[in-house]
């Protein structure tokens, strides 16, 4: 499951796996800063998922949101994974989303450094700095700033001194591997994307072991299915790139209620991209705990189950997110088997994203060209923080 989500923190219950549905929670009065890093896969995604749900929340509170993306290191000349997501956001929001891009194309090391990558990282966080400052953004996403830090183009001390007094409403998203020691004290949530490889894959192989388009977004740490989002976001940014219908499918277990973390992002969606995305919840309004299972769940879950089965089997969909179905599996709710065969049989240009916590690894893991594990090391709860409703669980 996904505390990033649905799930207020428990602590010492010791009752495994459930979804708590989201209500009665107060708002969160201030904006929290976030890193994301990590070797695994989601970073920048995960950002853009909460782009995303900002937006959808600004559109179904009526208020305005704005959204400044400012990418480190992405200078022109190198084509990035989440350039058609952006894409897709500027189309269906262009009056919401400013990006910037600094730096050069091309990867370098610490030794490698230049004058121009100091010149592009210092007029990258001017932007940031001012934009900051300005308070006319409701998020900031400072995508690859954690490594800006780590190769010292920039002053950690000073950085973390402008994050620490921006606006109290304004959510800081800061991306990257290699985030400094002052700014994960400093950040209110702190969320590794772990990379998992398969037997005999060393961490140098570029090549991964698994079939494309298989990707698994797991663990405690908050960013499972708002990287999901992402992808969507991205498969629609190339149908849209190639003048090609990239229609998007999302499937969400164990969340029969309302409130959830994903509710205004999918909204938005579907509001800008109603003919791309479609979306199907399924499982009772409450948690379902191990060992407490009924007969509606397991109803509930093989319904969706067989709408994803034919969906995947289809073609008809180029991105097909399965949110939750980890911990769907992990209860008993679902067999793991079909599912490894679905997945074997899916066609080539179907990807397929899986999310979710689970304590025992299913059997399909082992297909997927992507695992990252989110792990959790610092959430503003642990601090009394009030979760805030629709963006935190």
């Amino acid at each position: 499951m996904s505390p990033s989500s649905t799930q207020t923190p428990q602590r010492g219950t010791g009752r495994g796996i459930g979804i708590r549905t989201a209500a009665g929670s107060d708002e969160r009065a201030h904006g929290q800063l976030h890193v994301y890093d990590g070797e695994g896969k989601g970073k920048s995604q995960a950002a853009l998922g909460v782009v995303l749900r900002t937006i959808g929340l600004g559109i179904c509170e009526q208020r305005r949101t704005r959204v400044l993306l400012l990418r480190f290191l992405k200078g022109p000349g190198r084509a990035y994974d989440e350039d058609a997501a952006i894409e897709a956001l500027q189309q269906g929001f262009p009056h919401l989303i400013d990006q910037v891009r600094t730096g050069r194309g091309e990867f370098f090391t610490a030794d490698e450094v230049s004058k121009f990558d100091r010149q592009e990282a210092q007029r990258g966080w001017d932007i940031a700095r001012g934009a900051i400052a300005s308070d006319l953004y409701s998020v900031v996403v400072l995508d690859e700033l954690n490594p800006v830090l780590d190769l010292g183009l920039l002053d950690v001390d000073e950085v973390c001194h402008t994050l620490a007094a921006k606006p109290a409403g304004m959510e800081v998203i800061c991306t990257g591997r290699g985030a400094p020691r002052q700014l994960v004290q400093l950040a209110d949530l702190h969320s590794e994307m772990r990379a998992h490889r398969r037997e005999g894959q060393g961490a140098e192989e570029a090549i991964p072991l698994g079939l494309d388009g298989i990707e698994i977004y797991t663990g405690e740490g908050k960013g499972k299915s708002t990287s999901a989002l992402g992808k969507a976001l991205q498969a629609i940014g190339r149908g849209i790139s190639q003048d090609k219908s990239h229609r998007v499918l999302i499937l969400q277990w164990l969340k029969g209620g309302s409130g959830y973390t994903e509710d205004a992002a999918i909204a938005a969606l579907r509001e800008s991209y109603p003919h791309l995305v479609d979306h199907l919840r399924s499982g009772r309004d409450a948690i379902v705990w191990r060992g407490q299972q009924q007969p509606i769940d397991y109803v509930e879950a093989e319904r969706a189950w067989e709408i994803a089965r034919a969906a995947i089997s289809s073609g008809l969909y180029k991105t097909v997110i399965l949110d939750e179905i980890n911990p769907t599996v992990d209860l008993e709710l679902l067999p793991v088997e079909p599912i490894v065969q679905t997945l074997l049989r899916k066609p080539t240009e179907t990807e397929v994203i899986l999310t979710g916590r689970c304590k025992n690894r299913p059997a399909y893991f082992d297909l997927a060209s992507v695992h990252s594990e989110m792990v959790c090391h610092k959430h503003y709860a642990e601090r009394g923080i009030d979760l805030k409703r629709g963006v935190d669980y």
